[in-house]
């Protein structure tokens, strides 16, 4: 989803090393980003620009937070998200696609407004579709990744079961032994 993989550029070391990045000041890293969402490439953005994108990520991480707790956004929240999507005006088009008719929005202009203002929308999308409650946050506390969870049960825990997942299963048999071993003490 667009939304959570911008809001994961704020990256932070799961294995516990402390180290973060906001990869939004790592030049280059907005054009591969572009380029993996399959979006069209931009050049870097201005201070201002790239400053609203830090502000972007900020509310949504921000409603993210309060969703994961169990808290609607606020209508300021959600105010603000509309005047980021409004930022990006869309055309609304029929088109053709494989045989069938579709409907499609398609931009007016491409810049960062309207990337941010489809990041927005993507993350509307989630909040319209009432499906809230698969939103998470990864509960290794060093990683702090945020995911849709899509599992049919909706028991994820961690953003990677094989990364975050294992090396919280380590540290959970780590206490246990050493708690045992300070036991027979």
């Amino acid at each position: 989803m667009l939304w959570d993989d911008f809001l994961n550029s704020d990256w932070h070391d799961w294995r516990g090393s402390g180290k973060s990045e906001d990869r939004l000041d790592r030049p280059g890293w907005l054009r591969e980003w572009l380029q993996e969402q399959q979006l069209p490439l931009l050049d870097e953005p201005k201070p201002h620009e790239l400053k609203q994108l830090k502000e972007l990520r900020s509310l949504i991480h921000g409603m993210v937070t309060s969703i994961v707790q169990g808290i609607s956004p606020d209508g300021e929240a959600v105010g603000r998200l509309n005047a980021v999507m409004s930022a990006g005006p869309v055309i609304r088009e029929l088109s053709y696609r494989e045989g069938s008719l579709s409907t499609r929005n398609r931009p007016v202009r491409w810049d960062w407004q309207q990337v941010m203002s489809d990041i927005a929308a993507s993350f509307a999308d989630v909040l319209a579709g009432g499906e809230t409650a698969r939103i998470r946050i990864c509960e290794n506390p060093d990683c702090l990744w945020v995911y849709y969870d899509d599992t049919r049960n909706r028991s994820k825990r961690y953003c990677d079961d094989k990364m975050c997942g294992n090396l919280m299963k380590v540290r959970r048999f780590r206490a246990r032994k050493k708690a045992a071993e300070h036991d027979q003490t």
